[in-house]
């Protein structure tokens, strides 16, 4: 225990030093690091034993919706005596001492803001194993939650489009970066659209009567329709005939979930373009508002053909869960 407690107060100085080189109090206080990065502290026996093939199942496990394997989050592994540089790039880290008594500790926000730091600590190799898997689903949840927040934060310091327009459309605030353009905006459809060097990003916006999603309970095959039927009607590719639709190879993820107390399902999947070559992700939020008696479809898709999508995908993510209902 008394060497856990070193470890631990010897990493929380090194985030003082690290948290402290800004020049306003802001930049001082902040975090920092690319987004979905962790920093694991751990020695080079147990990274590259079996603790260390335990983090990377659980960490670096691949992204659900990808046709091309993408790592959950990125891991950088430290041993304790060179983390020092580490902390000035890490808003999440993980902490694994073998030796100490048997615990799981968070830290959150102790040093700069935001941050995670999760130690976890056993007297035997067997006991990290087993605190890894008790513990992996929460921390997982609670970085990809930062993560979120930090790109919402990111994209209101940059600049966000006016919210009056859905405002009156759809009756929501959302964080829009002032980035993205309309594609199409119509009395009953938005399509916001943004450049980016390899190819776009997209959000989708609109919504549909009750019985489009819940016709026959049926809801995954009931919003495979919506998506191709809108796509259909508004995204078409340069060529005669070519549309939008949920590429058929690889069936979707459907989640039921709930979005700000309202009931929802998050669908995760990948789109193709008919009689077409494009392709990309997308991610579906379709939401029940009981107020207003209609489901608000909220979407992200991406054309990329020749980058890594996991961090966009985090970016849709973190302009759809910005929608606040009025």
């Amino acid at each position: 225990m008394k060497r856990l407690k070193q470890i631990v107060l010897f990493v929380f100085a090194l985030c003082i030093t690290a948290c402290n080189e800004g020049k306003t109090e802001e930049d001082a206080t902040a975090s920092r690091g690319n987004i979905n990065e962790i920093s694991i502290v751990i020695n080079d026996v147990m990274w590259n034993g079996d603790v260390g093939d335990s983090m990377r199942r659980k960490f670096a496990a691949p992204v659900d919706g990808l046709t091309q394997e993408e790592p959950l989050f990125t891991l950088n592994q430290y041993h304790e005596d060179t983390f020092d540089e580490a902390l000035k790039r890490g808003r999440n880290i993980i902490i694994i001492d073998k030796g100490g008594n048997d615990g799981f500790v968070i830290k959150k926000n102790s040093y700069c803001k935001p941050q995670n730091v999760f130690t976890i600590s056993a007297k035997t190799t067997d006991g990290l194993l087993e605190l890894i898997e008790m513990h992996s689903d929460e921390i997982i949840r609670k970085i990809k939650d930062t993560e979120i927040r930090e790109n919402q934060e990111r994209n209101k310091k940059a600049g966000l489009l006016d919210a009056a327009v859905f405002s009156r459309q759809y009756g929501i605030n959302i964080m829009v970066p002032a980035t993205y353009s309309y594609a199409i905006h119509n009395d009953s459809f938005i399509w916001l659209k943004k450049d980016i060097p390899s190819g776009n990003t997209n959000i989708l916006l609109y919504k549909v009567p009750y019985l489009t999603i819940e016709k026959n309970k049926t809801i995954l095959p009931n919003i495979i329709a919506m998506r191709d039927s809108i796509g259909n009607m508004y995204i078409h590719g340069q060529d005669p005939g070519s549309f939008m639709k949920t590429e058929e190879a690889y069936s979707p993820y459907l989640f039921m979930t709930s979005f700000k107390e309202k009931r929802a399902f998050e669908t995760r999947g990948n789109w193709e373009m008919e009689n077409d070559f494009m392709s990309g992700p997308f991610l579906n939020y379709t939401i029940k508002n009981d107020k207003k008696q209609y489901y608000l479809v909220v979407e992200g898709f991406i054309y990329s053909p020749s980058s890594p999508k996991r961090d966009l995908i985090i970016e849709l993510e973190s302009i759809i869960k910005s929608v606040q209902f009025q």
